[in-house]
């Protein structure tokens, strides 16, 4: 997947057609963008796909896959929906910053609570991933464990992910998780196979999956520090757990910061990979019409 290009009148266009208002010239979306899904939806259900795909293609030669994976639980609280509300505009941004980047978004609960603990889309590169974002389930669950499953992002990047500037040119994808808790220490088995239909025998060691997910991706985690959410309340475990295993890949920022940290993080991963960065807004080869459906 990740054919076309993400430009912002295609996203101005989309925005439009589900009833947003997108200022154009501050490039915000001021009103009508709400998470109405009261259930997974099956586009991004990870029982329903085996792989997400990120091709290189004419179009776009050198692919940079980003997962973008997002804390929808009860503790992120109101500071959910404005974190998933700014990505919108974020990769709108970056789009343009990064020459054949393609984002692949995330939801992320708890794989002992939660009904839906893993969300998962595929891999675009243009306004496709705003329809997907807009899909994502907040379900605000979680339970009294004191972390979600954050780790499941490293997972499905390690398992369920096919890229193809890992296997055919030696470069690593990105994954940049967002949350405010503790790392997890442990994805629990039996959760996990129901969740992704898979078949593990044991639960899945956090330094033991980082240890083999780091080789595919380079891997983040920005702990999202609002007063919405329970950052303050996990300051020094978030710093204890996430820096001891990720050391300075571990970020904090504010919602209002959250653009530039995802920036610098995608600029630390490929610095120095000879990968083009800047690409303009060139003019989009999709429409979408008065459905919100993207017609080619």
């Amino acid at each position: 997947m990740g054919g076309g290009v993400f430009t912002s009148s295609s996203f101005a266009s989309y925005s439009t057609s589900v009833g947003k208002h997108y200022d154009t010239f501050s490039g915000r979306i001021t009103s009508g963008q709400e998470f109405k899904s009261s259930r997974i939806d099956e586009s991004l259900d990870p029982k329903k796909f085996t792989l997400r795909e990120c091709a290189n293609s004419d179009e776009h030669p050198n692919t940079i896959p980003v997962i973008l994976a997002l804390d929808v639980t009860g503790s992120m609280g109101a500071a959910c929906e404005e974190t998933a509300k700014a990505l919108g505009v974020i990769v709108t941004n970056l789009y343009k910053k990064f020459k054949d980047v393609e984002f692949c978004v995330m939801g992320i609960g708890d794989l002992d609570y939660d009904r839906a603990p893993i969300q998962m889309s595929q891999f675009e590169s243009d306004v496709r991933i705003a329809v997907a974002l807009d899909k994502i389930y907040m379900e605000h669950g979680g339970g009294g464990n004191t972390f979600e499953s954050y780790t499941a992002a490293w997972y499905m990047g390690l398992k369920h992910t096919k890229l193809d500037c890992f296997d055919k040119q030696g470069r690593k994808g990105i994954i940049i998780t967002m949350g405010d808790e503790p790392l997890n220490p442990y994805l629990p088995v039996s959760s996990l196979n129901r969740a992704v239909n898979e078949s593990e025998q044991a639960d899945v060691n956090t330094p033991e999956l980082y240890n083999e997910a780091s080789k595919k991706f380079d891997i983040f985690h920005i702990a999202v520090d609002s007063d919405m959410c329970s950052y303050r309340r996990y300051k020094n475990e978030i710093a204890n757990t996430w820096g001891q295993q990720l050391g300075d890949r571990l970020k904090i920022s504010t919602i209002n910061g959250l653009g530039d940290a995802i920036e610098k993080c995608i600029e630390e991963s490929i610095g120095g990979a000879g990968v083009e960065l800047i690409v303009e807004d060139t003019p989009a080869k999709n429409t979408v019409n008065e459905n919100g459906e993207i017609v080619w």
